[in-house]
This record gives structure tokens, sequence and C-alpha cells, in this order.
């Protein structure tokens, strides 16, 4: 969650939720730059002008640009693959940027504007593995596969469509669901998940064929997939779920063992280069996790050093921080926490939240209660909805923290079940300067295994209270019966001092 909210951060829930619609509709009202260009041709104008019109949107979505070194590090790199692609011959012409996210993704966009987050960065092992990651999205682009996704949203009435999204994400599914389940799915992340099967395998083909011609070892597209996969499946067993056999960054792409098999197939015989010892000394350092200027997440705590607040999720759920909000997630309900404009009212805020839900229906509480919470001033109200399949009831929760600034959960669980969430509310309490000062990053170390190392040895070495096996693994890759080398790097997550 930002640190800096203000009156321009409405955060509703409708804002949220079509923040990805409104970039599948860009031309929504006029053609579709690249809609009918063939493959492979370069930039035009109109795609320049489109991806430079949204660019700060994109990188405001996933917690703003980082600077320094590392992205100078991910801008080389990608500049170099995509010029590949022959979408121009100069580097220059691409717009590489390294997004301050700790969420695994990445996607580029009409123009040549590329984007990854330090996240993904950081699970890789060696250049070649992101030279791969950048490919594939510029192969996206040269594939022209999100303008023809535009023209055809338009075709069939993308505005139609809106709603839809809209009254699904707002009123859930038949267990209450799908509310806030991807966490604020937001405007960039949207354009990397309606890709079909063959846009994705394509895209992944022409990944491959830009490793090649730069001379990596193309086998980096296979060996990059295996680490998403594993970290998405590790994720969802910290997490308590079952639910994620395929990478958050490719939700609905196609399955992800049958595309690395198709990328060791694209691969064949040829060798490149890895550039491993290179990666590695130019990630050392980086950032990982949580940044605490956006809030951490620690189990089932959320802490805000800057902000000065922090709640505790139920047993049982888990929770996702975006750069506008915390959602908290689980098999009873889905709840979310992010902020509005505030007038030092709060009745007039909780209704004016329940008012923004929806344009179709007016969603009004049955009433509003002001209660206090830990000191802080509250107020909250239920209103019962039907979703057409069920009843479920939609909370909203807020807290006074100055006259001019308020934070409020809205929730929603089936009908007679709003008090799955009274534990959250009652959690939520402002922080001592103390507290706020202990919320350290945690950081990438890299280390060379010595000759009495082992995987035990060097994940004990990982600043994580449990899973300290399984999260070495994953993020180096050591998967099967893969053990440490001596005198080879690898990666351990220490906090920063």
């Amino acid at each position: 969650m930002s640190h800096s909210p203000s009156a321009t951060i409405t955060a509703r829930i409708r804002t949220l939720a079509l923040a990805g619609v409104a970039s599948l509709s860009l031309a929504a009202c006029a053609s579709v730059p690249g809609a009918n260009i063939p493959p492979g041709s370069p930039i035009t104008q109109a795609e320049a002008q489109q991806g430079a019109e949204y660019h700060q949107q994109f990188v405001q979505e996933f917690g703003g640009e980082m600077t320094g070194p590392h992205a100078q590090y991910v801008q080389q790199i990608g500049q170099n693959i995509a010029v590949q692609s022959g979408l121009a011959q100069n580097r220059n012409a691409f717009d590489v940027t390294l997004l301050n996210s700790s969420v695994n993704n990445a996607f580029a966009v009409p123009g040549g504007y590329v984007y990854a987050t330090r996240q993904l960065v950081n699970l890789m092992n060696n250049e070649a593995e992101l030279a791969a990651v950048l490919g594939h999205e510029v192969g996206h682009v040269a594939a022209r596969h999100s303008a023809r996704r535009q023209a055809a949203a338009q075709r069939n009435q993308l505005g139609g469509a809106a709603i839809a999204i809209l009254s699904n994400i707002l009123l859930g599914d038949s267990t209450a669901g799908n509310l806030l389940s991807r966490g604020a799915l937001q405007g960039a992340q949207a354009l990397t998940l309606s890709y079909s099967r063959d846009q994705e395998l394509e895209a992944d083909g022409l990944g491959v064929q830009y490793l090649k011609s730069a001379g990596y070892d193309p086998h980096a597209m296979a060996t990059l997939l295996q680490s998403l996969a594993a970290q998405n499946q590790l994720d969802a067993q910290l997490q308590g779920r079952d639910d994620a056999t395929i990478p958050e960054w490719a939700s609905t792409h196609p399955d992800p063992a049958s595309r690395i098999q198709n990328a060791l197939q694209l691969a064949g015989s040829t060798t490149g280069v890895v550039n491993r010892e290179t990666f590695m000394s130019r990630i050392d350092g980086m950032i990982y996790g949580d940044d605490p200027e956006q809030g951490v997440i620690e189990g089932r705590q959320f802490i805000h050093p800057e902000l000065g607040f922090t709640f505790t999720a139920p047993q049982g759920y888990y929770m996702v921080n975006s750069t506008r909000a915390v959602s908290v997630n689980g098999d009873g309900g889905r709840a979310q926490l992010t902020t509005a404009p505030y007038q030092n009212n709060l009745d007039t805020y909780v209704r004016q939240v329940f008012a923004s839900l929806s344009d179709q229906q007016q969603i009004q509480p049955q009433g509003v209660q002001r209660t206090t919470v830990n000191g802080l001033p509250a107020a909250y109200g239920t209103a019962r909805v039907n979703n057409g399949q069920q009843q479920v009831d939609v909370t909203v929760f807020a807290y006074e923290f100055s006259p001019s600034q308020a934070y409020h959960f809205i929730s929603i669980t089936p009908a007679g079940q709003s008090g799955t969430f009274n534990s959250l509310y009652n959690s939520m309490r402002r922080i001592s300067a103390t507290e706020a000062q202990n919320v350290v990053p945690r950081r990438v170390d890299v280390v060379t295994a010595g000759g009495g190392d082992s995987i035990a040895s060097l994940a004990r070495r990982m600043a994580y209270p449990d899973a300290q096996v399984e999260r070495f693994r994953v993020l180096n890759g050591l998967f099967g019966n893969a053990e440490v080398v001596p005198g080879q790097q690898y990666k351990i997550v220490v906090r920063s001092n």
C-alpha cells in the first residue's frame, strides 16, 4: 500500500476494478493502434504515443520506478533483447523500467515500453533468464497481441463487459467470492492477463528467437518458467492455498508444464551464454519482498511504518499488498484496506464509499454505527446485496486517523456472515515510533558456497522463520536432487542493517 495517500488516490473498489478495464479500452472510441499492422513491423508513431500516454499510469500502479545501478542493469539487458525484435533499430527506442513491486510480474505495451518488477528479477538466476522474460513480453508487442485484444474487445462492446467485470469483482460468485481475490488487480497488469494460449506460446517462441539472436542460451526460457511455477506453488503453500499451480505472473497463461516442454523444444540443441556471475553481482543488495515504504506483511500481520498503523488477518486468511490497497483473502470472504478523500466526517465517508461501489445499483448500508477501536474513532455499515445467485453482505469499516485522513476496509461475505472479519476490524491500531523503526527491508545477499556448505547450511541464513530450505531452493532454481556447488554463487535473503 502506497506511502503517499491523498485526495488524488480515490482507491474505491470501482476505481480498482475498472482500472484494468480502462487499459483494455485505451481506444474504445477510435481505431486501435497496431491492430492491423503485420507482426514484427516497426513501432508506429501512434503506438509510441499510446505507450507514452499511459506510461506513468502503469508505473504508479506497480509501486513506482526504481533508479540506480539495479535499474540501469535491467534497462541495459531489456534494450539489448528488445532490439532483436525488429520493432526499432535503435536500442534507445525502448523504455525499460524496473518497478518497485513485490509481485512477480513483467509486461510490455505498444510503443516500446517494457516493465519488470524487482521481485521477478530477484527470482532469476542468470542474465539469460532476465533476457528471456523481457523478450517474452516484447514478443507480445511485436505480435501486436494487445492491439488485437483491444480491437476484439471493442467489437464485443467493451462497455458492457466493463459492467460485467465490475459486478463480478464487487459482488462475487456463489461462494462470495471473486471480490479482491487478486489483491487489487490494476491497470498495467490487466494487459497481460487475457492473452490466448496461442498468443502465449507465440510470445514464448519469439522470446526464444530473440535469445538466440542475442547470443544467449535459449534454454533460459524453460528454466525461467520452471522457477515461476515453483515460486507460485511455494506462495500457495505458505498462504494455505491449494489453487496456485500457475505463476501469478502468468495467471491465465497456458499450463506451465506444457510451456516448459514447448520452450525446451524451441531451444533445441542451441547453446549460448547465461552470464550467471555478472547477473548475481548486478542484483546483489536489491530489496526483496515488501518495501517498508509501502507497508510489509509479516505472517498474518500488516504493518506500515510510514503511515503508522498495523492490523492482523484472521487465522486461515492470507494477505496481498499492492500499491493502493491490501487485500485479505480466504474461503469465508474477501476484504481490502484502502483509503479515499476524507473531510472529517466518518458517517459521510462510509456512505460515500458505499455509493462509489457501483454505477448500476445503489448500494446503501442498513445504517452507520459509531465505535472506537484501540483509541481510533471508527464507523461501519453493512449492506445486503443480491449478486444474481445469492445474497451477500458488503461491509465498510472506516477509521479516522486525523481530520483529513481515514482508512477503510471493504469486505464481502455470504449473507449473515459479516462477522467473519470482526477480529480484523478490531485489530487496527496505531504503532509506536519504536515499532516503526524496527521495520526494515529484506535484501538479496549474494554469497559464495564454501566447501562445507549445503542447501541446509545456506538456507539457515535466510531471514524467514519458516520454510527456509524451500525458499532457498526456489530462489536459486535448485530443483529435484540439485545441491549447492562449492565456489558457486547463491542468493540468500537477509535483513538490512
